[in-house]
């Protein structure tokens, strides 16, 4: 019987790890995107999750609310800070820290 849910308990964890890793690939794909959209340069090439939620979604699902932080440039030499909030796999919002436009 213990052995059961050992392997269930496995399961869960790598069902849960997949889940993080698609959410934070798709956080640097939207980043990497939006970046290059506005002329900046992401600094580092990643995200860094920093917070974790349960949240419903608009047709009312239990879903993981990640918060996502990276850094850019606006210049190459200034690092400004940005963030992504990933509802699931979906984006939710992103905020970039205001910087001067050219």
């Amino acid at each position: 019987m213990w052995e059961i849910l050992a392997l269930l308990a496995l399961a869960l964890a790598g069902w849960t790890l997949f889940e993080a890793l698609r959410a934070r690939e798709a956080a640097i794909r939207v980043t990497r995107e939006a970046c290059s959209r506005h002329g900046l340069q992401l600094l580092d090439d990643t995200v860094q999750g920093v917070k974790l939620r349960l949240a419903r979604d608009g047709e009312g699902v239990v879903r993981l609310r990640r918060w996502f932080v990276f850094d850019f440039s606006d210049d190459g030499v200034n690092r400004r800070a940005g963030s992504v909030v990933m509802l699931g796999a979906e984006v939710e919002s992103m905020q970039l820290e205001p910087y001067r436009l050219q």
